[in-house]
């Protein structure tokens, strides 16, 4: 089972960058795809990025692709990703995802605010 812990949340200015972290624990953790989704006030969550066990193969949606990076560190157990050119709309709690069929696995979320 893994354990996800997010930080590197914060309140950032339209146009500013940001770069969440995930710290893994638990074991295998290069046997898990990893994601980020996020949900904003009054929506659903929604999908943002994943990246597969060996950090070869990447996704991203369409409101973030262009902007976002997602990353990952198998020898540190952790996984970044990488926001730049941030929209007031990219402002919800973020949310990594460890996963590996049929289970998913979520941590306590990071929040992210972008305001003037």
């Amino acid at each position: 089972q893994a354990q996800l812990v997010e930080s590197g949340g914060g309140w950032v200015q339209p146009g500013g960058s940001l770069r969440p972290s995930c710290a893994a624990s638990g074991s295998r953790f290069a046997s898990y795809d990893m994601s980020w989704s996020r949900q904003a006030p009054g929506k659903e969550r929604e999908f943002v990025a994943r990246i597969g066990s060996s950090g070869g193969s990447t996704n991203y949606a369409d409101s973030v692709k262009g902007r976002f990076t997602i990353s990952r560190d198998n020898a540190m157990n952790m996984v970044y990703l990488q926001m730049n050119s941030l929209k007031p709309e990219d402002t919800a709690m973020y949310y990594c995802n460890a996963i590996k069929s049929p289970f998913t696995y979520r941590g306590r979320g990071t929040q992210v605010t972008v305001s003037s």
